[in-house]
């Protein structure tokens, strides 16, 4: 299960995509590295990954 700064963080992230007019294309919750990833833009151009501690970053 995603901690809670991860799900406060991929809120706040996906606002914040949603106020760019971005698309998400990929919202994953990774079980195994405890990551939530998320992939968007028109060309797939912005990906970040949000550990548990909940401090995001670009990949």
């Amino acid at each position: 299960m995603p901690t809670y700064q991860q799900c406060l963080q991929a809120l706040i992230l996906s606002q914040w995509l949603s106020n760019c007019y971005q698309p998400i294309n990929v919202y994953r919750y990774d079980s195994q590295q405890e990551t939530i990833y998320i992939q968007a833009g028109e060309e797939d151009n912005i990906a970040l990954i949000i550990p548990p501690d909940g401090e995001w970053r670009f990949v």
